[in-house]
């Protein structure tokens, strides 16, 4: 059978998303702080826009009042002069900065600076140096040599450096290091105890005390003392540096108690109002001005179109979960009912994926905090009432439980259920367990004290 190439004419349906929808598809999953960039790159490309903010226009501006007032400053603490900057906390020292800090204190050669310097680049996430550092020689200039022995040496050093127990290839020797480090907190006899324990961490997870006494050749007492001093130690060395620059979240929607009611309304803190300039509108009556700030009109127009959809969607989705969840609002996460997205969806007329993007880190300042818009959504869980819980609720069950279990004689998996099923919530053992594993929360014999 041969085929042969042609032409022809078909009809068919495809759903095209143009410029416009794909804009407000992706201003509505924005966050307010990634919003703010959008805003800042529109501001910067298109010269018809302005804020308000900018220009020094607002509602309170027109008064007479006003005008005569100085604007807002600054007094930097022990200067004479005001200023209007804003003042910035400093930046924190990164971890690299911080390592080449104390390098430079040392009196090691070049060679071993440059040899230091290369293992500082290759810790991972939780500071340690999980490969041979001698596989570094390949980023070396050709024709320099190292031996094995210069590899330890620069390793070595570079363990000596604070955070205690950095550049370790594994946790046991992270341990050690730290033990190394502070060997005068503890009698001689816990510490050599405590450095053979490192290399039974499993039997020590498990709680495997009476091997772990055989094996070590002590007792119970000297396990503890040991168990202790391990307990004091920090298994990431970077856990300090882990955290980035603090971001504080603005809600974008707050609650108003309005007559007994709640009442759901944008936080303006959040808002990016923007507008046409009028001074530059006013010469589009020029033909051949026109033809060079067309284009540039009609995406200012769209943006503004767009960031309007943005705030009532947003508005409404929140409307609605306020609505479902009135339990929340007055008793915390214990009273959070189920809730999907299809239902918000079916309610308001609107896509599921249109409710996913304008929850996704959306937060709504409530008496009980801050909490993201998604939060409120969650799978039921039967109860005895006839009536289904959030799983959140259940949750927060869980952790009071969980936090009132001695210390002694943890709960189990099967205990935490039934204690939830005489406060009416009936789950199995196996949802329990999920829902301590989402928790973080380790298994019982594992918590035991």
């Amino acid at each position: 059978m041969q085929t042969q190439p042609s032409l022809g004419l078909s009809q068919r349906q495809q759903l095209t998303l143009t410029p416009q929808i794909r804009q407000a598809l992706h201003l509505l999953q924005c966050s307010s702080q990634e919003l703010a960039l959008e805003i800042d790159h529109a501001l910067a490309v298109n010269p018809l826009l302005e804020s308000p903010e900018d220009t020094g226009d607002s509602a309170g501006s027109e008064s007479p009042e006003s005008t005569d007032a100085p604007p807002l400053s600054w007094v930097r603490p022990g200067a004479r002069t005001v200023t209007d900057d804003i003042p910035e906390a400093a930046a924190a020292p990164s971890l690299p900065d911080h390592l080449l800090q104390q390098l430079h204190t040392t009196r090691a050669s070049e060679r071993d600076r440059l040899l230091v310097g290369l293992l500082i680049g290759e810790l991972d996430e939780r500071g340690y140096l999980s490969f041979d550092p001698e596989a570094l020689s390949a980023q070396l200039p050709r024709g320099l040599q190292v031996s094995a022995t210069e590899w330890r040496v620069a390793l070595r050093l570079l363990q000596s450096f604070d955070p205690v127990g950095i550049a370790a290839c594994d946790l046991p020797e992270c341990l050690r290091l730290q033990l190394e480090a502070r060997a005068g907190d503890w009698p001689k006899p816990v510490l050599d105890l405590a450095r053979k324990l490192t290399g039974h961490l499993e039997d020590l997870a498990a709680g495997r005390w009476g091997r772990l006494c055989e094996q070590l050749g002590c007792d119970r007492e000297e396990l503890e003392a040991a168990r202790a001093a391990l307990r004091r130690l920090e298994p990431r060395p970077l856990r300090a540096w882990a955290t980035d620059t603090t971001h504080y979240v603005v809600p974008d929607v707050l609650l108003e108690a309005v007559r007994g009611q709640w009442r759901v309304v944008l936080n303006p803190a959040a808002e990016r109002p923007l507008r046409l300039s009028p001074d530059l509108t006013a010469n589009l009556a020029d033909a051949g001005a026109a033809r060079g700030l067309q284009a540039q009109l009609v995406e200012a127009r769209n943006l503004m179109h767009s960031l309007n959809q943005r705030r009532q969607t947003i508005l409404r989705v929140a409307q609605s979960i306020v609505l479902h969840q009135q339990g929340f609002l007055e008793q915390g996460v214990r009273a959070l009912l189920p809730l999907t997205q299809q239902e918000v969806a079916q309610e308001l007329g609107l896509h599921e994926s249109t409710v996913s993007r304008a929850t996704r880190l959306k937060y709504l300042q409530t008496r009980w905090g801050v909490f993201e818009l998604r939060r409120f959504f969650g799978a039921g869980v039967p109860t005895e009432s006839g009536e289904a819980a959030a799983a959140r609720a259940v949750q927060a069950l869980m952790q009071d439980l969980l936090a009132a279990e001695p210390a002694d004689k943890p709960l189990s998996d099967m205990r935490l259920a039934q204690l939830l099923a005489q406060r009416g919530v009936t789950v199995a053992r196996r949802t329990v367990a999920k829902y301590r594993e989402v928790m973080g929360v380790l298994p019982a014999n594992l918590r035991r004290r």
